[in-house]
């Protein structure tokens, strides 16, 4: 079986690409090396370097895969912000593209808890109506979007999968994923005091990859999804980021507020009824793991 990961050099497509490779499937990634990198990919992998925003360049790999795991895209909510033409070419007309190679398989789509924007009722559930905050948001949306469409015109099996603030091994801590728990990593390394944003009581639903990964493979064997599912990834779980703090130690300081949502919380009961899937990594044993990882504890 031929599967595609783009994104695969990537935190989190890496670490998918391990669990694919422990499976026996033959694996192939698809990866420019703007943020991942090569050492990142299993061996056993084919690593093809390229761009999703060049469809010539990507169909031929894709060409008669089985599953694509859509993982390739600019993340950065700021940097949408700042550069809403260049992430828009990535997160809508690169999955656009994956979405057209991959005309004889199925694809698995990354999205994003970040469509949902600032909410006024907790948990967050997938038939709240998307309300994004940040280019990045709206195109995330826009993805999952394509992907039912696709589903509904062309017979392309899709899914959907809106992750909540992934974190875990061989994140970047200058990344886009896990930023707040990449930061204050970094600057507790460095003796530098943990800059928490406003008051510090919104709380994130941080997500450990490892349960991220088993959702992925667990919609690729799922014979109830295919048709355009969206469904939450997340902890089911949320803390605020003064927690989060205390968690990782050291001192910290207060610094200017800036435009996020307020709070994030998964509900999760749509990914148990299609997947069977709940979370198992409870956060704060995740960050203890992380820290261990880390060299700090």
């Amino acid at each position: 079986m031929k599967i595609i990961v783009t994104g695969g050099a990537g935190f989190i497509g890496s670490h998918l690409v391990d669990a694919l490779i422990e499976r026996g499937f033959k694996v192939h990634v698809i990866d420019n090396l703007s943020a991942g990198k090569k050492e990142n990919v299993n061996k056993k992998a084919v690593l093809h370097i390229a761009d999703i925003r060049n469809l010539k360049e990507i169909k031929p790999v894709i060409r008669s895969a089985d599953y694509v795991f859509h993982l390739a895209a600019l993340p950065r909510v700021q940097y949408s912000i700042e550069n809403p033409e260049e992430t828009h070419e990535v997160n809508v007309s690169g999955s656009l593209n994956v979405l057209l190679a991959a005309k004889d398989g199925g694809v698995i789509y990354s999205a994003s808890s970040s469509a949902y924007g600032d909410q006024k009722k907790m948990p967050l559930r997938e038939n709240m109506p998307a309300a994004p905050k940040s280019p990045y948001g709206l195109q995330k949306y826009v993805g999952e979007l394509y992907c039912k469409l696709f589903s509904d015109v062309y017979g392309l099996p899709t899914v959907s999968l809106r992750y909540f603030n992934v974190y875990g091994p061989r994140f970047n801590p200058k990344g886009p994923y896990a930023l707040v728990i990449g930061k204050f990593i970094l600057q507790r390394k460095l003796g530098q005091p943990l800059t928490i944003t406003g008051d510090g009581r919104q709380t994130r639903d941080f997500t450990h990859v490892s349960d991220v990964v088993r959702a992925n493979l667990l919609a690729m064997e799922s014979k109830k999804v295919g048709h355009g599912e969206v469904m939450n990834i997340g902890a089911g779980s949320n803390i605020t980021i003064n927690k989060l703090a205390k968690l990782i130690g050291g001192h910290s300081k207060h610094i200017a507020s800036r435009l996020e949502p307020k709070h994030t919380l998964a509900d999760t009961a749509l990914a148990f009824r299609f997947l069977g899937w709940k979370p198992k990594v409870k956060t704060e044993d995740g960050i203890k793991q992380l820290l261990r990882e880390e060299g700090l504890v």
